[in-house]
């Protein structure tokens, strides 16, 4: 009997390896419906719900300092700071040894970025990358090293207590200790914010308490420029959600970014480096959650997933609304 799986495997495989963009969209890997129509500027666009609290705050900072990047900051900081959040900041799911390691990047369009990962006790991890990104001359710190700047940067250390939540659930996970969580819609992970400015200045951010019961020490896709995030004033800009080795796999939001540069819409970036992520994972993508979204200089923007669920808040002057992503899955 042919499997779930192994369908898909046959026929993902002839509609899109190897195939250039105009093949796979006349093969039906792009939606025939664009996510979104016009140009917005400014323009904020963040993953899942709680991309509504921090598109308004990233909105407010954005009307009152002019400074993209401070809007992207401040906004994913709402969600860093949320104690209903288990999947973003210190309230955060914790990884198998019931410690909460988090993640974060931060990228202006003029190239200067900078991340943190696997790093504990700090309330703010968005706010450290910015610190990498502006006070060293590296891009990336981890762990205790990260730890180490913090407290040299004057940044609190929060106590390492795990939210009453996040506690009962990781009590409940150590009675059969799942090596491999599922990734779907009930477990996903990160707030990505990109934004764009009147001036058509991009600036994004990334940050997540990564993959729920991870093996302690691992990285995701959120903090690793071009994975999780990526900005060129030139071009666009691109942040990622979900499964982030499947992301990692394929540098998904450089390549999105680059897709655009080549004349991709961002609706028709986002959905081609999906099929390319699914290529890629075929073996795994039953149980598997990812989604890209973009933004390009003209105030376009548009979002992706491997299967239905995903969804992201984008700001422009119209208002502050949710819309649900299309998927290669799934959809009618």
């Amino acid at each position: 009997m042919t499997t779930r799986r192994k369908f898909l495997k046959s026929s993902l495989l002839s509609s899109t390896l190897l195939m250039p963009g105009a093949v796979k969209k006349a093969a039906g890997i792009f939606s025939e419906k664009k996510q979104s129509a016009g140009e917005h500027k400014p323009l904020i666009v963040s993953t899942w719900n709680h991309g509504i609290a921090a598109n308004k705050r990233a909105w407010e900072i954005l009307q009152k300092t002019g400074s993209i990047l401070d809007a992207v900051e401040e906004g994913v900081k709402v969600t860093e700071a949320d104690p209903s959040s288990r999947t973003v900041g210190l309230y955060g799911f914790p990884d198998r040894e019931g410690i909460v390691t988090l993640d974060a990047s931060i990228m202006k369009g003029d190239g200067e970025c900078g991340s943190v990962c696997f790093v504990r006790q700090i309330k703010h991890p968005i706010t450290l990358a910015r610190k990498v990104m502006e006070k060293t001359p590296h891009v990336m710190l981890a762990g205790e090293g990260a730890r180490q700047f913090a407290i040299s940067e004057g940044m609190p250390l929060e106590e390492e207590v795990l939210h009453p939540e996040s506690q009962k659930a990781y009590e409940e996970w150590l009675e059969e200790a799942e090596y491999r969580p599922i990734i779907n819609i009930e477990n996903h992970d990160t707030i990505g914010m990109v934004g764009l400015d009147a001036d058509g200045n991009l600036a994004g951010t990334c940050t997540t308490s990564g993959l729920s019961y991870k093996m302690h020490g691992r990285v995701g896709d959120s903090p690793i420029i071009g994975a999780g995030l990526y900005v060129d004033n030139e071009v666009g800009a691109a942040t990622a959600t979900g499964m982030g080795e499947t992301i990692i796999k394929v540098c998904g939001s450089f390549l999105v970014v680059e897709l655009m540069r080549q004349g991709r819409s961002p609706q028709e970036a986002c959905e081609e480096a999906i099929a390319r992520l699914i290529d890629k994972n075929l073996e795994d993508i039953e149980d598997m959650q990812a989604g890209f979204i973009a933004i390009n200089k003209d105030g376009e923007y548009g979002g992706y997933a491997v299967h239905p669920g995903f969804n992201f808040a984008v700001h422009h002057e119209g208002g502050n609304e949710m819309e649900d992503a299309k998927s290669r899955f799934g959809n009618d």
